[in-house]
């Protein structure tokens, strides 16, 4: 006699990335506003860069940025960012702890019945995460309006926006490798029919 109870479908994963300054934190609300679990990657970076074991490994490779247990992020991106090699040496510390954090966070989604996540990562292209994803949401906008929108949040001039925007994926590459591009550079109600004709497309919700 069979098991009459059906197995339950593998969790799927949308992969959502953008440039800076792009809105992907804006379409990441909109996905949570419509029932979907959203994994943020820089949250959960934020929580390892906290752990005593992680600040030990970053303050032995860059003296100077761990000050009384506290990890002061200014000074370590003045140093990393600076550096390529230095910042693969930082990425190599933290985003396998990241990753942990996100398989057990989706681990737990699946638990719950949750048939998608979203991997909410910004250098998914960066870090060849597509390949674990069923499908990747891009989010764009022209550069003029990304710098204009960092520079309105952050203590970034134009220079260094720019800089750390040519440190990723160029944006015209991420929308090739995209299966759907959100064009973020008009108004809040056109962004939400953008990303409900991809879930639509997708046959979630």
């Amino acid at each position: 006699m069979t098991d009459s109870a059906a197995s339950p479908a593998p969790l799927r994963r949308l992969g959502l990335t953008g440039s800076i300054g792009a809105g992907k934190s804006t379409v990441a609300a909109l996905l949570r506003a419509r029932g979907l679990t959203v994994l943020d990657a820089d949250a959960q970076a934020r929580l390892v860069t906290e752990e005593p074991e992680t600040l030990e490994q970053i303050e032995a490779a860059f003296p100077g940025t761990v000050k009384g247990g506290v990890l002061d992020r200014p000074a370590l991106s003045a140093v990393a960012f600076a550096d390529p090699a230095r910042l693969a040496g930082l990425n190599a510390i933290v985003h396998p702890r990241v990753r942990e954090r996100m398989t057990a966070l989706e681990q737990q989604a699946a638990q719950a019945g949750a048939q998608w996540t979203v991997q909410d990562i910004p250098l998914l292209f960066e870090g060849g995460l597509e390949a674990n994803m069923d499908a990747v949401l891009v989010v764009d906008a022209p550069l003029e309006l990304r710098v204009a929108r960092v520079m309105e949040r952050s203590p970034f001039s134009r220079e260094e926006v720019l800089a750390r925007d040519a440190r990723q994926t160029p944006a015209a590459e991420k929308r090739q490798k995209a299966d759907f591009v959100i064009e973020n550079g008009g108004t809040v109600e056109d962004l939400e029919t953008q990303v409900d004709a991809a879930l639509e497309a997708l046959g979630i919700g």
